[in-house]
């Protein structure tokens, strides 16, 4: 993220560190990513690791922790996770304070792709590689089941039924001028998801869940994957849709793992992908929100998705 975490003192991020051990003698925010925050720390032995910041808000810190004890447990088997330290206890996870929860990873020097990204083929066919060898691992203990649901579903039927005014910031009346002008078309999205997700019975593996060029590191001539918090059990297709461009890229995947993705369900969980994030940024313009290069960034992804999925 470009913008800061609000409300975060970075006192607490120096505490949290000193659970690893890290007397950090510098912290370098690093606007990098959409989500999470980020900061780069160095001790006075040289150590330099990259610390992220997540807002766990209500939800609380129990998901995150799972997660990043599954990405631990996976990378004592898989030589391209990325995985969390342990903290002097064991956690991966410690909280800062009531909303905010710090997790540390070694540094990595190699080059980080963007989210849009196009990948070559002989790129892709890499990443195919290693999503068939993730998604014949063993699940590690504990791994959550990621259902094929919209977790925004609540947030965008909302947002649908308020014809406002919406007052939470410079975004908020032209995305309910956006959505409203779409709601027919967008439910007949949504109705479209349910039909589908309705058929689904596949047998789930051990999924990232966003393998995309933004979660791609390119380090010592191969890639490497980061940001495991949406790890879980659910069907290939789940990270297969991000990477696979075509026949030749499933053919690859199936030769590989003697399993043939699903096209169609390829493509619902790409409309999934579309409908929820048209909810997370509907919730987002709805509360509280200035003109930030993150919200600029919201904007333009709201607007270019809303037309794709509605045109």
């Amino acid at each position: 993220m470009e913008d800061r975490p609000e409300g975060f003192d970075e006192r607490l991020l120096a505490r949290a560190l000193e659970s690893w051990g890290i007397g950090a003698t510098s912290l370098t925010y690093a606007p990098v990513g959409f989500g999470d925050y980020h900061w780069e720390a160095r001790g006075p032995d040289g150590g330099h690791w990259f610390v992220t910041v997540s807002d766990v808000g209500r939800e609380g810190v129990a998901g995150l922790r799972a997660a990043m004890d599954a990405a631990a447990a996976l990378a004592g088997r898989l030589d391209f996770v990325v995985a969390p330290l342990r903290a002097a206890g064991g956690a991966t996870v410690v909280p800062a304070g009531d909303r905010y929860a710090v997790s540390v990873f070694p540094f990595v020097d190699g080059t980080a792709g963007r989210f849009g990204e196009k990948l070559t083929a002989s790129d892709r066919a890499a990443v195919i590689d290693l999503l068939a060898g993730l998604h014949a691992a063993e699940p590690p203990a504990p791994v959550a089941v990621r259902p094929l649901g919209l977790s925004g579903r609540g947030a965008l039927e909302e947002a649908l039924r308020d014809t406002g005014p919406w007052r939470g910031g410079p975004y908020a009346e032209p995305a309910r001028e956006l959505l409203l002008g779409r709601a027919a078309a967008l439910l007949a999205r949504l109705a479209e998801f349910d039909g589908g997700a309705g058929q689904v019975a596949a047998r789930p593996v051990v999924t990232h869940g966003e393998p995309h060029p933004g979660n791609l590191l390119r380090a010592r001539g191969r890639f490497l994957l980061v940001d495991w918090d949406t790890v879980g059990l659910a069907p290939p297709e789940r990270d297969l849709w991000l990477v696979a461009e075509g026949p030749g890229d499933l053919a690859r995947y199936a030769e590989a793992t003697g399993r043939a993705p699903d096209p169609a369900l390829l493509e619902l969980y790409r409309l999934r992908w579309q409908l929820d994030d048209v909810a997370e940024y509907a919730a987002w313009f709805r509360g509280p929100h200035g003109r930030t290069p993150d919200t600029e960034v919201a904007w333009a992804s709201l607007e270019g998705t809303v037309e794709h999925l509605t045109r």
